[in-house]
């Protein structure tokens, strides 16, 4: 079967559970004795539960909900920063992730550093991003900072930085988590023209936003999460709707 006919990213019942300690400790060597001698407790909290769907190629499916509904850990999952306690995800492609500020990032390292760094991480060599690097410092506007370890940087500039990267050496699925709400409204309406761009384009895309607005602009399709559970999964403006109401109503 040609791979290309499969979905890029298939997320099969996954659940995601974290222990929490009952009950505080103040030190290392507290909690670690505690735990040797069985006397740590912790109560279960489950980020997501059994959670499926499928994206398929050329998609922009964004995932909406409250703080807390499990959005950012299944971009996490996605990508594979975490692996599920159950369940199961298949990424058939390459991932640029931007999940966090600064993920990728050697803080110690300058910009220009940084960005081969990223490059070698998603598999490009060094003539690639030299063919590459003058794009990406125009884009990010940062060339007066090219040579500032990124420790300097302000949140606003981590962020350009990031994108720059992520878009410019093209990854099969490009993964973005709400760092477009960090810097100036021209920079963030410069960010969405090229996502526009690289949806025309092809390019695979799940975005998590709390702007309604940008998830109708952006993205054919919403899944909405709440408490870790898929409540709505269809066109982004009918979910996006579903989800408006029942904030409004005090249902979600």
């Amino acid at each position: 079967m040609d791979p290309n006919t499969l979905p890029l990213v298939e997320v099969n019942d996954v659940s995601m559970r974290f222990n929490l300690a009952q009950e505080k400790t103040e030190t290392l060597k507290e909690y670690v004795v505690k735990l040797l001698k069985g006397k740590l407790l912790f109560n279960e909290f489950y980020a997501l539960k059994h959670v499926s769907f499928t994206v398929n190629r050329g998609e922009a499916v964004a995932l909406i909900g409250r703080n807390g509904s499990g959005k950012s850990t299944m971009l996490k999952v996605i990508a594979g920063v975490m692996y599920p306690s159950t369940g199961s995800r298949v990424v058939r492609g390459t991932i640029a992730p931007m999940i966090e500020l600064g993920a990728g990032f050697d803080m110690d390292l300058t910009a220009r550093e940084n960005i081969y760094l990223n490059g070698a991480v998603l598999g490009h060599d060094r003539a690639y991003m030299d063919e590459h690097f003058d794009s990406i410092i125009e884009f990010s506007e940062l060339r007066d900072f090219i040579d500032v370890p990124v420790k300097n940087f302000s949140s606003g500039m981590i962020a350009r930085l990031g994108f720059a990267i992520a878009t410019e050496v093209r990854a099969d699925l490009l993964v973005v988590d709400e760092v477009l709400a960090v810097g100036d409204f021209m920079f963030q309406q410069k960010c969405m023209k090229r996502l526009e761009s690289m949806l025309a384009d092809g390019t695979t895309l799940l975005f998590v936003s709390h702007d309604s607005n940008a998830v109708r602009k952006l993205c054919s399709r919403a899944i909405w999460l709440d408490h870790g559970d898929k409540r709505a999964d269809g066109p982004a403006d009918e979910v996006c709707t579903l989800y408006e109401e029942a904030m409004r109503s005090g249902k979600a």
